[in-house]
C-alpha cells in the first residue's frame, strides 16, 4: 500500500522512509547552493574549507593524511588532490615523518589561518542564512533526528574507528 504523502509532481511516495530521505535530499541541495556561493567567493569547495577547519582544531601541531581523511564529512575518493590544490594555494604544508616515509603529515600554513578568520564572519552569516529561522529548540530536536538516522550507519556502529562527527568543522 502507497504511502499517502505526495511529491510536487502529486504522485505519491512509496513508504514515509521515502519520503523523509527526498526531503532531507532536497534540503540538502537547497542549503549547499547557498554554501557553495559563499566558498566560491574564496575559491574552495566544502571539502577543502572542512579540511582546512579540521588543521585549525589541531594547530599548531600536524595529522597524519588519512585521519583528515577519517574525519571529514563528506568522503571524497581522492584526498591526495584536494590536499595538492590546498598545498599550491600555501595554505597547508605537507611533510613525510623520517621515521615513516609512508606517513604524510599536514599542518596548516599562517596563511591559512588568515584565510579561515577571513571567512569567519561570511560562514556565521550563510549558517544563519541557511537555518537561523528555526527556534534554538527546533535546532536542537533536528539536530537529534538528525543524529538518529545516522547513528545505525555509522562506523562506530560497525565497530570501526568512528570519526569525531560533534566537531564543529564546517
Amino acid at each position: 500500500m502507497a504511502h499517502s504523502s505526495h511529491d510536487r509532481s502529486g504522485v505519491p511516495f512509496d513508504s514515509p522512509e521515502q519520503e523523509v530521505f527526498l526531503n532531507l535530499w532536497r534540503t540538502y541541495d537547497t542549503l549547499k547552493a547557498l554554501e557553495e556561493r559563499v566558498f566560491g567567493d574564496y575559491d574552495l569547495s566544502a571539502q577543502q574549507y572542512n579540511a582546512l577547519r579540521i588543521l585549525q582544531s589541531a594547530y599548531p601541531g600536524k595529522l597524519p593524511t588519512l585521519a583528515i581523511g577519517r574525519l571529514l564529512i563528506s568522503r571524497g575518493p581522492d584526498i591526495t588532490r584536494m590536499l595538492d590544490r590546498l598545498e599550491a594555494r600555501s595554505l597547508i604544508v605537507r611533510e613525510r615523518r623520517s621515521e615513516n616515509r609512508r606517513v604524510v603529515e599536514v599542518s596548516i600554513t599562517p596563511t591559512g589561518l588568515e584565510l579561515l578568520e577571513e571567512m569567519l564572519e561570511p560562514v556565521r552569516q550563510m549558517h544563519s542564512e541557511q537555518l537561523g529561522h528555526l527556534t534554538p529548540d527546533q535546532q536542537r530536536r533536528l539536530i537529534e533526528l538528525l543524529k538518529a538516522a545516522r547513528r545505525p550507519h555509522e562506523p562506530a556502529h560497525h565497530g570501526e574507528e568512528s570519526p569525531t562527527g560533534d566537531v564543529p568543522i564546517g
